[in-house]
């Protein structure tokens, strides 16, 4: 529906204000009925423009990183499944604090849900999910990281312990070496590799990358750069390709794609808000984030393809290999796994082999 008034100019003074007092109560009358004729014709949502529930969901990646992405999808999948009741305000790039500080916040039920790396300063087993070797290839981590999947029961039963709930998993790639120098024997754990990495300050990579026959050094995420220029390490292990390829893209000269573990984040939620809600609202919620969970590893294939291609497009020499020529690899890494038993128990470990070793 259209309206057109055609005023001359100067003359709108006269059409607002009039020359008598029963044709301004005239103009009155005209405008009132312009202004009601639009908002029938154009209503406003008013459950979109008052939600009765609104939760914080607190990321660390950058705002226009694939992981923000996911985490803005989810939340206009949740408004557009609830009507509009339920609102998710996203706060990307540790705006709400870093992923340590934004795991207290969960536990206090002072953030209500959060996608980051998830600490292990409360429980050491909480790096279960960063153990090396156990997923072998995209459509095996669709299993493992799936909500009916061990490790989630798993992980979901140390998060509930401390006050938190476990939805699923952002998948953003699989993790192999890069190198300033050839790697000798890649695929022959048996053979020194001859290549000083450096690792996470976590022993579930330093122990795998040992078992696969580098050396290891700890070095602060934002020195490897130039540590790789000056020769203070030759390599890396635990990056992602993507990452690889944006961070050390033009430092590294080889790139081994071995696919020995995969990184991912965690999407949790306080317990304490997730039990306010009703079963509808919680149904909702986790199939929203086992949706995004599923789509984060199909990203994650065609992601680390692009940048496999990109790094082989600046010169990188890179290295792909089959399932079968990688088995090797992942019995190196379980065969470390022992030695993870004094923080994680052997109990749980016994039970991660039961469940997730190489077959």
């Amino acid at each position: 529906m259209k309206y057109a008034l055609k005023i001359r100019k100067g003359d709108w003074g006269m059409f607002v204000f009039g020359k008598t007092p029963s044709v301004r109560r005239l103009c009155c009358v005209l405008l009132f009925a312009l202004v009601s004729a639009h908002v029938a014709v154009f209503p406003c949502d008013a459950a979109q423009a008052a939600p009765q529930v609104t939760l914080k969901f607190a990321g660390q990646s950058p705002a226009d990183h694939t992981a923000t992405k996911f985490m803005n999808d989810i939340a206009k999948q949740v408004a557009e499944k609830t009507n509009g009741r339920i609102e998710i305000r996203v706060f990307p790039a540790n705006q709400l604090g870093d992923y340590t500080l934004v795991f207290e916040e969960l536990i206090r039920g002072t953030i209500d849900l959060a996608g980051v790396s998830i600490p292990s300063q409360f429980d050491p087993r909480m790096e279960l999910v960063y153990i090396n070797g156990f997923v072998r290839g995209y459509e095996d981590a669709k299993k493992i990281f799936a909500p009916t999947g061990w490790l989630f029961g798993k992980m979901d039963e140390l998060n509930r312990a401390l006050g938190v709930k476990l939805l699923g998993f952002y998948v953003e790639g699989f993790i192999g070496t890069g190198s300033v120098k050839p790697v000798k024997d890649p695929l022959d754990p048996n053979v020194p590799k001859g290549v000083l990495v450096r690792i996470p300050n976590m022993d579930v990579y330093k122990l795998a990358a040992e078992a696969m026959g580098y050396r290891t050094v700890t070095i602060p995420y934002a020195d490897v750069y130039q540590s790789m220029q000056t020769g203070v390490c030759e390599g890396v292990n635990g990056y992602p390709i993507a990452s690889a390829y944006t961070t050390l893209g033009d430092v590294i000269k080889y790139w081994y794609n071995t696919n020995y573990s995969v990184e991912c984040l965690n999407y949790m939620m306080s317990d304490m808000v997730w039990e306010k809600l009703s079963p509808e609202d919680q149904k909702v919620l986790q199939d929203a984030f086992t949706d995004a969970t599923m789509k984060s590893i199909d990203n994650a294939k065609a992601e680390d393809e692009r940048h496999l291609e990109l790094m082989r497009k600046k010169g990188i020499q890179v290295f792909t290999y089959t399932d079968a020529e990688l088995k090797p690899l992942a019995e190196a890494c379980a065969s470390s796994w022992p030695g993870l038993e004094g923080k994680m128990t052997k109990e749980l470990m016994d039970e991660f082999r039961k469940e997730l070793a190489p077959k």
